[in-house]
């Protein structure tokens, strides 16, 4: 996995539990330095720390690895599914239609 990819995507969930890197840091054991060097893609955590900081952010190993698990994937179309759950019929129609768009794009 990429360092930067997995370092946005840990800050993404420390911002959705609404921790400060210092909290994270304290409750994963870690330096806040560290922590920030990790967020920003610049250092790679070890398995241990790694571990550290899913449990400390109260989320699975596959929410930080969802591209690289196929157990991910599963994550991800959860993660869909809850955001289209609240959209009206012809929101939901719309969103797939700019889906559809993209995917023929990439």
């Amino acid at each position: 996995m990429d360092k930067i990819v997995l370092g946005a995507r840990i800050r993404e969930a420390r911002n959705k539990c609404k921790f400060t890197q210092e909290v994270l840091a304290e409750k994963a054991d870690i330096g806040v330095m560290y922590l920030g060097e990790i967020e920003r893609g610049i250092k790679m955590p070890s398995l241990n720390v790694f571990i550290r900081l899913v449990e400390a952010l109260n989320i699975s190993a596959d929410y930080i690895l969802r591209d690289e698990l196929s157990s991910g994937r599963d994550f991800v179309f959860d993660e869909l599914t809850a955001k289209l759950s609240p959209l009206t019929p012809k929101q939901r129609k719309a969103a797939s239609d700019i889906l559809d768009a993209f995917i023929r794009n990439l």
